[in-house]
């Protein structure tokens, strides 16, 4: 269906116009990027200058370079009838409704008939927006309301009029969806839709109540933070992230068009401190401090701001909470005594009870509300699941105890919880009283739905094996970070037999928050302390049988990565058949960060795959010399399209932009590669010996004389030259993986017991930052 859509136009190249356009650029879609003309002598500097800041930008709205040169720069004077080539028109300026409407004049004299246009705002109502415009452009018209950044941000609230013709809702839909790596949310037109009039409910709900019941903005933040399920930024922390001075945008822009008797009308007064902060620049990150800030001229100490005086003062830790409630458990929470409690109460109460009237006025079921607040504001759980975790009928009670209206949805539950698993299938409670199963979109399989109906075939403590249909199987790592340990080796060595001989293929998958961080570097530490280096060589030794015994089972294996695929991690997709991965996947070899080298075979791996690379030169040295630049800086990709520019993924390799259709993209590659499979045949290397790692070593000494490596990375870097030249082999002899294998063991053997090597690990296990000793 989104094939439909081979050249997408934007309109307004702010940040999120420009940003919305990188993510089609990212998608592999030429896109035209417009905006007005300002200076005469350069008509187009408003859009290439979005481009070329872009290209600056960290976190970059670009997933490589490459995408860049898709988005083509234009101007609305001269480029507008270019909209006729385009299959979709995104209109992204101004929050003000006449330019808009001016804009849509405009465009529907140049526009091909059944060409999509939407509309990116959040604030106004779609049926204002087409106010004077022909039937025939109103059935073409949505809001396509994007969050930023477009890139990082996966919710897409999608808008639709009765007139709205539902087949190009749909292919728009479909083409944000699946080349775009969006969930869609369909939204009704009302106010600010569903995350943004939540959400800001929600902060404003929380810090007025921080200013009423005298809490410090630490406090205010411990307990509507990590408790809630809420990012660890908390309230105050993530104003400070957006930008203190949008709260007054979203307070204008929301009293203006909501009713008068809802409820964000009586709480929506922005505090006079707040007021000041901004007329002062104290805007947040984005400014010179916010609710916290870094006081430079004292050492870069972390400061926050008195709710009371409006003066900064050092960050005081608040007392921890009790037990369960510190846990997650919202029972515990709000009973406990004090403000703790109150503070607690102040924000769930009103929040959920708000988010619950929303249904159905702005969204047509609960699943809605809750995937917009997970992925519109990184909440853990949506409105609906915390309600789950107090019970409807006890927060029903509550709020008709303390005068508060009760939505007639917490009613409808009354005992019932809003979500409930039934013969394997996740349900959702309707308005029609009755539980619905919550669909999937159609290509989405999830591990999680998976488990709910089957169990695992091997179960280590830190991995699993699961039937994931069609024939394939799926290795799920289960640890903390997902790190890698003897128990994910084990499950490894346990696995190949069952999926050789009741499976076609395996895929290496999860669901955590990262796809893996590497080898689990706390457990590492332990035996450090205790000397126990047999127990390190059994890891090390054991870590390249289990990911060799992958590599040549008699199956394909294609590892599916997204997020950190880190050290360890990044060697296992080396040692996989395939890789699919999610388009925000971060892999790289880091080991030399921490004082170590690859020692689950990534050398030799990555040796063959540089070697095999489009236009790398014949010869023994050009593709170790770029294997050492690479891994001796502990280079890691910033997205999958990077990591195929920089060799740890092949060309044919593929890339997914959904998350969501990760599971069953990689299943889809796996058994592409069934028919006639057979393992791959161990390589052989001819290295360069003596004269290459003189080489190398020269250039170590070279970023060492420029301040650019310290004396231990020197040391480092010198026994990762020394495998990755072949150790005392010369240039005449073949070197096998068994030699590197050998090679890479011995390295990690003799850096591990360095003292250097074991306070960079300490130090990234207490800090999560680098030593550079």
């Amino acid at each position: 269906m989104s094939d439909g859509i081979a050249k997408v136009c934007v309109i307004g190249a702010g940040t999120m116009g420009a940003g919305i356009a990188a993510q089609v650029a990212n998608a592999g879609v030429p896109v035209l990027l417009l905006d007005i003309v300002r200076d005469p002598a350069d008509r187009n500097a408003v859009a290439a200058g979005a481009v070329a800041k872009m290209l600056k930008t960290e976190p970059a709205p670009f997933m490589s370079k490459a995408a860049a040169r898709l988005v083509e720069v234009g101007n609305i004077e001269d480029d507008l009838a270019r909209v006729a080539e385009c299959d979709w028109i995104v209109e992204a300026i101004v929050e003000r409704i006449d330019l808009k409407q001016a804009l849509y004049e405009k465009i529907e004299a140049v526009r091909r008939p059944g060409t999509a246009v939407s509309s990116n705002t959040s604030t106004i109502p779609l049926a204002h927006l087409t106010e004077g415009r022909s039937e025939a452009f109103a059935r073409d018209f949505l809001i396509t309301h994007f969050f930023n950044p477009p890139r990082y941000m996966r919710l897409l609230e999608i808008v639709s009029a009765p007139q709205t013709d539902a087949a190009l809702v749909a292919r728009v839909a479909d083409f944000a969806d699946r080349r775009m790596g969006k969930t869609i949310v369909h939204a009704k037109d009302t106010p600010g839709f569903i995350a943004n009039r939540v959400g800001t409910f929600w902060i404003q709900a929380a810090i007025n109540a921080a200013f009423e019941l005298g809490l410090t903005v630490e406090e205010a933040d411990a307990i509507a933070g990590k408790p809630m399920g809420v990012p660890k930024t908390g309230v105050f922390g993530l104003v400070d992230l957006v930008g203190i001075d949008l709260m007054p945008h979203l307070q204008k822009s929301l009293t203006g068009t909501l009713a008068k008797d809802d409820p964000y009308q009586a709480i929506s007064a922005i505090p006079p401190l707040i007021e000041r902060m901004i007329a002062d620049g104290y805007t947040g990150r984005k400014g010179k401090g916010g609710f916290y800030r870094l006081n430079r001229e004292a050492g870069k100490r972390k400061e926050a701001i008195d709710l009371t005086t409006g003066d900064y003062r050092p960050v005081v830790t608040p007392a921890s909470l009790p037990g369960a409630a510190a846990k997650g458990d919202l029972g515990a929470l709000l009973s406990v005594t004090g403000k703790v409690g109150a503070y607690a109460w102040a924000i769930l109460g009103a929040t959920l009870s708000y988010a619950a009237s929303l249904v159905p006025e702005a969204a047509d079921d609960v699943v809605a509300v809750d995937t917009a607040m997970k992925l519109g504001y990184n909440w853990t759980y949506g409105p609906f699941e915390l309600i789950d975790k107090i019970g409807a009928a006890k927060l029903a009670e509550r709020l008709a105890a303390e005068g508060m209206p009760v939505p007639p949805i917490l009613t409808l539950a009354g005992e019932r919880s809003f979500y409930r698993v039934e013969d394997g299938n996740r349900q959702f409670l309707g308005l029609d009283g009755n539980y619905h199963d919550v669909a999937r979109p159609e290509g989405v399989t999830l591990l999680a739905d998976v488990k709910l109906t089957s169990k695992p075939l091997v179960k280590t403590g830190s991995a699993a094996l699961w039937d994931v249909g069609d024939g394939v199987a799926a290795l799920e790592f289960t640890g903390k970070m997902n790190a890698l340990d003897g128990e994910v080796m084990k499950a490894i060595g346990l696995a190949i037999p069952i999926v050789a001989e009741k499976f076609k293929a395996l895929v290496i998958y999860n669901e955590g928050s990262n796809f893996s961080a590497g080898a689990n570097l706390g457990l590492a530490m332990f035996a450090l302390n205790i000397a126990a280096w047999g127990e390190i060589d059994k890891l090390v030794a054991g870590g390249q049988e289990a990911y060799k015994a992958l590599k040549y089972a008699p199956f394909p294996v294609v590892s599916a990565p997204f997020g950190m695929a880190l050290g360890g991690g990044c060697e296992i997709l080396l040692n996989s058949d395939a890789i699919q991965a999610h388009a925000e996947t971060y892999t790289g070899l880091v080991e030399c960060g921490v004082g170590l080298v690859p020692g689950w075979g990534g050398c030799g791996e990555m040796i063959d795959r540089m070697r095999q690379a489009p236009g790398m030169p014949k010869g023994p040295m050009p593709a170790v010399a770029k294997v050492f630049e690479t891994v001796s800086t502990a280079t890691v990709s910033k997205s999958a399209a990077q990591a195929k520019e920089i060799g740890f993924l092949r060309t044919s390799d593929g890339i997914t932009m959904n998350r969501d259709r990760l599971l069953a993209d990689a299943k889809a590659k796996a058994l592409s590669l069934v028919d006639g499979y057979q393992p791959p045949k161990p390589p052989e290397f001819r290295l360069p010996g003596a004269s290459g790692r003189t080489a190398l070593d020269m250039a170590v000494k070279g970023f060492q004389s420029r301040g650019l490596a310290t004396d231990y990375d020197g040391v480092v870097s010198g026994y990762l030259a020394d495998v990755l030249t072949g150790g005392e082999a010369d240039l005449v002899d073949t070197v096998t993986e068994a030699d590197l294998l050998a090679l890479e063991r011995k390295a990690f053997a003799k850096l591990v017991r360095d003292p250097r090597t074991q306070a960079r690990i300490e130090h990234i296990l207490d800090t999560g930052k680098s030593l550079r000793n």
